[in-house]
């Protein structure tokens, strides 16, 4: 019988291998290579244990609809939305979000509100002081006496603070900076963040209390940690927006109580973050008079329709390349488009001129359903033309000049004639250059009604 060797294994992936390394083969994690404990080359086996009678599998017919299962609103309506109606006792959140962006100022709020409905909140700072938490509540006006603020690392601190104050919400934040004196490791390695998650995890399925957990992310975007934590927690939540501009999305990339296709919108400001219930009105200009090379499209974010405007300049230039500046859209759709309307409507002179396409209000549009209001925006910025204010276009752009029809039409459609746009451009009318001409067409009839309006 060989001799059994000492294994190491990867903690991330389950990898093995006789001799330490430093990267794991299989998930190319550094540093997660251990030493297993386990000899390998013995078979070993678990004799069944009967389990409890009262956790004995029964027909799921028999059993009842819990009142816990139920959720409770928040009080913020657009996270609200996004977790599928509110707070369920003893789920697991996980809100994740670029530095800066305001996960600890949108979680005060949300600990505020619930502490003003007469349930106790514990918010557990591991990044910064309660002088810090309470002076951004002050400003915030998240001031409540059920609101309770420990500042703690320690797991075991923390377990401390949850028996001897009892909550009905915990808010951590962040998991990446607790640790476990089970585990070794510093703060925010993948071993640490394991055990700090499933701990508490375990807590809130034990005591029905619901837990919001904070996650950094990495460069790349994707939550730091390992994988298993997004698997762990019930709900994964992303905090997205731009530093240069006030509008913030928080998006549900997975929700086992409720949807993933809803987005909720706020908006901070001085005095904190401020829920924005109908964001149309951020994504339009503020300009009265009609100007050459505007549209408005129909985007979707979620389940919900927004109203986005694409503004387009064309300037001649006597550069041998011309320049394509694009900001908000996907600079290689733009360029198909150019050449579409170059090949397929007649603009052949766009290949002479400097090309600029922009969204208002620093949204960005990713799918293709805004092809139309880009193609005809740059059609009026070419013929100086300035397409009315109540005209929209949606509708996919292909290579041979087709307007394609884009999914949920019937609601972008309802949702641009609830706004007060009377003429909508899509797929009825086939054709790129049909869809041109007939928006070059209600720039001509709206010119000449403010010149009979005028005289």
């Amino acid at each position: 019988m060989p001799k059994p060797t000492t294994a190491f294994r990867c903690t991330e992936c389950g990898w093995s291998a006789v001799k330490w390394v430093g990267r794991c083969a299989e998930c190319q994690q550094w540093g997660t290579v251990v030493e297993s404990g386990t000899e390998t080359g013995i078979t070993r086996s678990l004799q069944p244990v009967a389990p409890p009678a009262g956790r004995a599998a029964r027909p799921i017919s028999a059993f009842l609809e819990s009142e816990n299962a139920a959720h409770r609103p928040s009080g913020i309506g657009e996270f609200d939305r996004v977790l599928g109606g509110g707070v369920v006792a003893g789920a697991a959140i996980l809100l994740s979000g670029e530095p800066g962006v305001g996960k600890s100022t949108l979680l005060l709020e949300v600990a505020a509100r619930v502490a003003a409905t007469g349930r106790r909140v514990l918010y557990v700072s591991a990044e910064e002081s309660t002088a810090q938490v309470r002076l951004r509540a002050g400003r915030t006006g998240a001031l409540h006496d059920e609101l309770y603020l420990a500042a703690e690392t320690d797991l075991a601190t923390i377990l401390g603070q949850v028996d001897q104050v009892s909550p009905d919400l915990l808010i951590v934040d962040s998991v990446q900076t607790v640790s476990s004196a089970l585990s070794d490791g510093l703060p925010g390695q993948p071993s640490q963040v394991r055990e700090v998650a499933s701990t508490l995890i375990r807590v809130a399925k034990e005591r029905q209390l619901p837990v919001l957990l904070v996650g950094h992310v990495t460069k790349d975007g994707t939550i730091a940690g390992p994988r298993l934590l997004e698997h762990l927690v019930d709900v994964v939540c992303q905090f997205e927006g731009d530093r240069q501009t006030a509008l913030r999305f928080v998006r549900a990339l997975k929700n086992r109580f409720g949807p993933t296709d809803e987005v909720g919108c706020f908006e901070m400001t001085g005095d904190g973050i401020a829920e924005v219930p109908d964001p149309s009105a951020l994504f339009l200009s503020r300009t009265r008079n009609p100007v050459s090379g505007t549209c408005v499209t129909v985007a979707l974010e979620g389940r919900r329709a927004l109203p986005v405007e694409v503004q387009a300049l064309v300037v001649g230039t006597k550069a041998p390349q011309p320049r394509r500046v694009v900001n908000g859209v996907d600079p290689s759709r733009v360029a198909m488009i150019i050449a579409v309307l170059e090949r397929r409507a007649g603009l052949r002179q766009l290949g002479e001129h400097d090309v600029y396409v922009s969204t208002v209000g620093g949204v960005r549009l990713v799918e293709p359903a805004a092809d139309l209001a880009i193609a005809v925006a740059i059609a009026s910025a070419m013929r100086d033309r300035a397409v009315p204010h109540d005209l929209a276009a949606v509708g996919e752009i292909s290579l041979a000049g087709e307007v394609r029809p884009v999914a949920s039409a019937r609601q972008r459609a309802s949702e641009a004639n609830r706004l007060g746009y009377r003429a909508v451009l899509d797929d009825d009318l086939g054709s790129v250059r049909a869809a041109v001409e007939r928006a070059m067409m209600a720039a001509s009839g709206a010119r000449e009604r403010e010149l009979d309006a005028a005289f």
